[in-house]
């Protein structure tokens, strides 16, 4: 081998790998692929340029572009349908985790991996923490449950539980942004007073994604929301008090809105490890702040925001 060769092997082997963001199409995959893009090296496919679903496909693609971390931001969450829909849910949840986890070995790349608050039950009466014991009472979270297992597979794998995800780009479409429609447009906003929740901003989701794999934190489970939690209708009356518009807040109980699936109604999440490996979560109404300033023309970029937040957070 030539010096000139020599040297050039060396420079390829300290550029920094790509990272693969998988389900890039979606309000949490949208938001990541971007932050990281500033970052680095990221190649992001959305469903339709890649079908998870096809193991084979998926092996081939890895082992072709041999990422560093693959981020899976895909996932099957119609929670009511998959009642009925069980082998969709859990071929999206679970098998795909599991062609996921098995292309990250073949690279030796690690995998970043969402989950879900919905894994337990709901009978607590505070946060719960990674060490407490799921009991999922639906397809949908017993099919996420099956992600989790799975995505242990892969040595270096981190598994992220988020709920209640709002904000983003262009693919805002949870309940929180729903709700944020209506009460700006002055429409009446029915919420739950029954059940308990701590919302996810999708933008804090992947800094904190971010960090975790640039501090090279300890593998595993981690819970990944905005601190804090509130009842739905206590986020409704939050929103509309930032707003500073009058709008109709109706309450509601789970019983009343009779869901084909079952919902745990306490689902607090606590970050204490997540903010022991480096980025202590804002808090849900910090969070709805910094969205609702988003959505203005004038409003300062989020992106632009989040990529600041990473760096400040890197020791």
């Amino acid at each position: 081998m030539t010096a000139c060769a020599a040297a050039a092997r060396a420079n390829r082997k300290s550029e920094p790998r790509l990272v693969l963001i998988v389900g890039a199409a979606g309000q949490l995959g949208e938001v990541t692929a971007a932050l990281f893009a500033r970052r680095g090296p990221t190649r992001s496919l959305t469903r339709a340029e890649l079908d998870l679903t096809n193991h084979g496909r998926v092996l081939e693609i890895v082992d072709d572009l041999r990422p560093s971390t693959i981020i899976n931001c895909s996932g099957y969450n119609q929670v009511d349908a998959a009642e009925d829909e069980y082998i969709a849910a859990i071929e999206a949840n679970a098998f795909v985790v599991r062609s996921l986890a098995k292309a990250a070995n073949r690279v030796g790349a690690g995998l970043v991996h969402y989950s879900t608050d919905f894994v337990f039950d709901g009978d607590a009466s505070t946060p719960y923490r990674e060490t407490d014991r799921p009991n999922p009472r639906s397809v949908y979270a017993a099919s996420k449950l099956m992600g989790e297992w799975f995505a242990a597979d892969a040595p270096q794998h981190y598994v992220l539980r988020v709920e209640s995800l709002f904000g983003g780009l262009t693919r805002r479409k949870g309940s929180l942004d729903r709700m944020i429609d209506a009460i700006q447009a002055g429409q009446p906003v029915r919420a739950f007073t029954d059940r308990v929740v701590s919302p996810s901003y999708v933008w804090d989701i992947a800094i904190a994604t971010a960090t975790l794999l640039a501090r090279h934190a300890p593998a595993g489970l981690y819970h990944c929301v905005n601190s804090g939690s509130a009842t739905w209708y206590a986020v409704a009356e939050e929103i509309q008090r930032q707003l500073q518009v009058e709008a109709t807040l109706e309450p509601s109980t789970m019983q009343v809105a009779a869901l084909k699936a079952a919902r745990p109604r306490y689902c607090a999440l606590a970050n204490d490890k997540l903010s022991a490996a480096g980025y202590p979560m804002p808090t849900w109404q910090d969070a709805l702040s910094r969205a609702i300033a988003a959505r203005q023309p004038s409003g300062q970029d989020a992106l632009t925001m989040a990529d600041d937040c990473v760096t400040a957070s890197l020791p």
